[in-house]
């Protein structure tokens, strides 16, 4: 798995994921446990739909674009 997750989109994924869980804890409702999704892939920093789509967000030395790589969050396709 080659990692396709940047720190901004894996910090949105860590906080989102766990107020998901939280509100689900709170509300006492099983549809928290969806936060588990953006929890997991923030931490292994692969995406299986960014796969799919040719996504990526990480900005590393191996982008295929790299005339474009500054580091402003920016997504590259395929």
């Amino acid at each position: 798995m080659k990692k396709n997750i940047g720190n901004i989109d894996r910090t949105l994924r860590l906080i989102g994921g766990a107020v998901i869980v939280g509100l689900g804890f709170y509300y006492q409702s099983w549809l928290g446990a969806i936060g588990i999704i953006p929890l997991f892939t923030a931490l292994v920093r692969w995406c299986p739909l960014y796969t799919i789509f040719g996504l990526t967000t990480c900005r590393d030395s191996s982008c295929s674009t790299s005339s474009c790589c500054s580091g402003k969050g920016h997504v590259h396709t395929s």
